[in-house]
């Protein structure tokens, strides 16, 4: 799969949106939370993405593919090359990281994204604050 596949593939995923980072990378998000990372020039790995830990420990007893940089903790896989898995092995496992990263989104996000909508992240999707910070906090504001 090459680069604009790539891009084609993850963009056609509802919300999907895409950022050039660190000036040579590529990032597929939804939600602003990521799901494939990718290099524009040559590097050890071409391309990264959350895996379920099922695949996560198959995948990488496999050739060319390894526990990616960074990410291992949280079950993601690196590519070593391109041909490290078919088109329709990479289609399918690029989607499953999708659908993990949008399943632990707030359920509002993901009745959007169902909807079609586009999902920025909203601050009212963070965790509340314990009571008695808001309460240190409003008596902050007081003074």
């Amino acid at each position: 799969m090459n680069i604009d596949q790539l891009r084609k593939l993850c963009l056609s995923f509802p919300g999907a949106t895409e950022q050039t980072v660190w000036e040579g990378d590529l990032t597929f998000k939804v939600a602003n939370k990521m799901f494939a990372h990718t290099v524009l020039e040559v590097a050890p790995v071409w391309l990264s993405f959350k895996s379920s830990p099922e695949n996560f420990a198959e995948l990488t007893e496999r050739q060319g593919i390894i526990p990616a940089p960074y990410l291992a903790r949280a079950q993601w896989v690196a590519l070593e090359t391109r041909d490290a898995l078919s088109i329709d092995e990479l289609t399918s496992l690029l989607r499953e990281s999708y659908d993990m990263v949008v399943a632990k989104l707030p359920k509002k996000a993901r009745e959007l994204l169902s909807q079609g909508a586009a999902v920025k992240p909203s601050p009212s999707w963070k965790r509340p604050q314990a009571k008695s910070k808001r309460k240190n906090a409003k008596q902050r504001k007081k003074r």
